[in-house]
């Protein structure tokens, strides 16, 4: 939908399942402290990717993330993008975070509905977690659309028309916000 009203734009396209970027690891995470010229061979080649990263999401004009409920929070990959581009003094815990109000809107999905009054309201870590990370962390303005699964479960049946609500109401808000977006580069 975006693509249909911002033909002129771009995709990057990153899929952290079928290419996973590594974990953050020391060298990488404390070369974010010390001053290039003064970085090692290893915190350089480390900080490389985080570099790479980084500057995907200042040049973006909106960033798309999918993320499914994985053990009721984020899959480890996604994890390990967020700690990549959380970079103390540049993208957050600084007052000018680079990627402070651009958009982000987070696709996540789940089986089942957390909802009030489910069986299982209260146990959604993802949003609570992303909005942290995202919003307070990096300072992007975080939206989520939140398309549940329909409940397989005989004995939860009677979820079904919370999951064909949720349905509508995921759809019709994924294409308003890639309408929305396609308009904000023109603006």
């Amino acid at each position: 939908m975006w693509e249909d009203e911002n033909p002129q734009g771009s995709v990057i396209y990153r899929d952290l399942d079928a290419d996973p970027i590594p974990h953050l690891r020391a060298a990488a995470y404390y070369a974010g402290y010390t001053a290039p010229g003064d970085q090692s061979p290893e915190e350089r080649a480390a900080f490389a990717l985080r570099g790479e990263l980084i500057e995907e999401a200042e040049t973006a004009d909106a960033i798309l993330l999918s993320a499914p409920m994985y053990n009721y929070s984020i899959p480890s990959t996604l994890k390990a993008w967020i700690d990549h581009v959380f970079a103390v003094g540049r993208t957050s815990m600084t007052e000018h975070p680079s990627l402070a109000g651009k958009p982000a809107i987070v696709v996540t999905s789940r089986g089942g509905s957390y909802q009030e009054g489910t069986p299982q309201h209260g146990n959604d870590y993802v949003q609570s977690y992303l909005r942290q990370a995202l919003g307070t962390g990096l300072g992007l303005e975080v939206t989520f659309i939140v398309p549940e699964l329909a409940p397989s479960v005989p004995a939860m049946a009677d979820l079904i028309p919370l999951f064909e609500t949720s349905r509508s109401a995921s759809l019709a808000a994924a294409e308003s916000h890639a309408k929305a977006l396609a308009m904000r580069p023109a603006a």
